[in-house]
């Protein structure tokens, strides 16, 4: 995906353990700058940091001040979170008292006694709110609870039931919690497609449900194109209410299954406060538990802007670098939204940081020689190996060092994981070998760093949890595999443009046309099918995985996979924040959602 995996994806930055590395637009095998690859694993030694002074020479001098590089936009947020809302002890006291209040008010309206069947209807559709407002994290035994007894009712619940909502709401919460709801026969399915036109509520219900269909629900297949192209025409044509129009929009823009649960929360929840049936006593827990979220970010992004404004990086470096520290902490909330979690976020939003500063001196600035140098004191993991670095990326060192120190320190790191994909990537480099689409596919998807940037999202879970969940990730599972192809090909399809611009040929399109003698349009058509394949193929595996990997777990690869869809979807935002990136800052960070 760009050149700091060569520097990372194989144990590369941290002994500590795996990190994460931000799904950023660059190019994985830009890595051809470099004549060889490390080779060598970290030991599980760390060395002890030495605060070095440079003594640089006029050539190194001469030759930095002569380079090109193309400056990026400055950050559009700068130190604006040091004087922001200034979170008041006392308010967030008052809004967590008023959350524990309310609280078991919700949770009576999740497990009231009646086991009737229209009441686990009832239930299941009410757990479906909590998930959309952004509150079920509160309620996770007793959500859990209730889809045990009502799966066992299933057959009886979808008997009879004509309600395109109901059907379609259920399916997608039993889905999206692991419980493998079938799609009931073809023709009941395609007599419900006939006549939801004018069911809007139906269509978008069923249009996200579709998004979580497998291998081989070609009807799912069909519901989503379907609902697509009608919901595409009620949103050109304008005529639903305006809340209705926002919700199609933004299901159009970006499908509930992919969204990030808290930019879907601010959404959804501004969406059924105009819903005339909405619950008055559900709307008020659902905004003052997201007011209080919001707090508690601010509050953090207050601690990491002073961290950050304390690197000074700015005046330590030429100004290469994406200075991106308030996006790096927009992709940990996507992962880390709870306040339990303060920890993990803070550390997987100073990690970011690390990786785009990484990412740029490898891609946008340093020279051949220079990668090479810092590629294997990266490696060695030990300050003595500085000696060979130029001042800037003797910085940058000190910068990745110093971070990891950090989180090792806060306990949320051990010793990571090995990925021994370096043998083939070299046997292409040296021997000048092309590989096939297929091989490019299964070692770029490893290469992609996924493995290591999933293993980087438990950082956040207790050392218990941590131990499980990197066993879990080590045994290679289908369902990572196969996000990890999907990013793959997500990368490659959306970068090709400025990969081929750069004269960066190794991509999956450009392997693919030499394999199967196609043109470039053909290629584009095939490889987005694969890639919406690979999709369903994620969707089954998780679906097998469920029962064997606590969902704690489970659920941070997932929502990994929200935040790679979230970037590739934005296009270039990371490196030229406008658009989506900004606005969502605005509404999680800046805007204060109105009790």
């Amino acid at each position: 995906m760009y050149s700091i995996s060569l520097v990372v994806n194989m144990q590369c930055i941290s002994a500590y353990g795996s990190i994460l590395s931000l799904p950023l637009r660059s190019n994985l095998f830009s890595v051809r700058k470099l004549s060889s690859f490390p080779h060598k694993s970290f030991s599980g030694q760390h060395g002890k940091l030495v605060r070095m002074k440079a003594t640089p020479t006029r050539a190194c001098h001469d030759q930095e001040s002569k380079r090109k590089f193309k400056r990026l936009p400055l950050s559009k947020w700068g130190h604006h979170f040091l004087s922001a809302h200034q979170v008041d002890v006392s308010e967030m006291n008052a809004l967590a008292q008023e959350i524990e209040r309310l609280k078991p008010e919700v949770g009576e309206m999740l497990m009231f006694s009646s086991k009737s069947i229209e009441s686990t209807k009832t239930r299941i559709l009410f757990i479906y709110m909590l998930v959309s407002l952004g509150v079920a994290f509160h309620f996770e035994d007793e959500i859990e609870q209730s889809l045990e007894e009502g799966f066992e009712k299933i057959q009886e619940m979808i008997a009879g039931e004509d309600d395109l909502y109901t059907i379609s709401i259920m399916f997608w919460v039993f889905r999206t919690y692991g419980y493998n709801m079938s799609t009931d026969s073809k023709g009941r399915m395609k007599s419900f497609m006939e006549s939801i036109t004018s069911d809007v509520k139906g269509m978008v219900s069923l249009y996200e449900a579709a998004h979580l269909r497998t291998t081989r629900e070609d009807i799912l297949e069909e519901a989503l194109s379907f609902t697509t192209r009608n919901l595409e025409s009620l949103a050109r044509a304008g005529a639903s209410s305006p809340h209705i129009l926002m919700r199609i929009r933004n299901a159009l823009c970006m499908p509930q299954h992919y969204n990030a649960e808290m930019i879907f929360a601010r959404e959804y929840i501004s969406f059924y406060e105009q819903e005339e049936d909405h619950n008055k006593m559900l709307l008020r827990f659902a905004k003052i538990n997201f007011k209080f979220l919001q707090l508690n970010w601010i509050q953090e992004l207050k601690t990491l802007t002073k961290w950050w404004k304390q690197q000074d990086l700015a005046s330590k470096l030429p100004p290469y670098f994406r200075d991106r520290l308030i996006e790096c902490y927009l992709f940990a909330i996507m992962i880390y939204f709870e306040p339990q979690f303060s920890l993990g976020k803070v550390s997987l939003a100073k990690i970011n940081t690390v990786f785009t500063l990484v990412d740029d001196t490898c891609d946008r600035y340093g020279n051949v020689s220079e990668v090479a140098a810092l590629v294997q004191c990266v490696e060695r993991w030990d300050p003595d190996c500085m000696d060979s670095l130029p001042d800037y990326m003797k910085t940058v060192f000190k910068f990745a060092w110093n971070t990891f120190e950090e989180c090792e320190n806060a306990g949320i790191m051990e010793e990571g994981l090995s990925y021994d994909v370096q043998g083939a990537l070299e046997e292409w480099e040296q021997g000048d070998v092309v590989p096939t689409f297929d091989e490019y596919l299964e070692i770029g998807g490893v290469e992609v760093t996924m493995y290591v940037s999933i293993a980087c999202s438990f950082l956040g879970l207790g050392q218990s949890s941590r131990e499980q969940a990197y066993k879990w990730l080590k045994s290679r599972p289908k369902f990572v595999e196969a996000q990890a192809k999907r990013a793959r090909l997500m990368n490659d399809i959306a970068g090709f443009e400025g990969d081929m611009s750069r004269g960066f040929d190794v991509n999956a399109i450009m392997y693919y046309m030499k394999q199967y003698k196609v043109t470039e349009e053909e290629t584009f058509t095939r490889l987005q099918k694969m890639a919406r394949d690979l999709d369903t193929t994620v969707n089954e595996e998780i679906l097998k995985t469920t029962k064997s990997v606590p969902r704690q777990i489970l659920k941070r690869a997932i929502d990994f996979g929200k935040m790679i869809e979230f970037t590739y979807r934005s296009g270039e935002e990371y490196t030229h924040p406008e658009g989506r990136f900004k606005d969502h800052i605005t509404s999680l960070f800046v805007d204060l959602i109105r009790l």
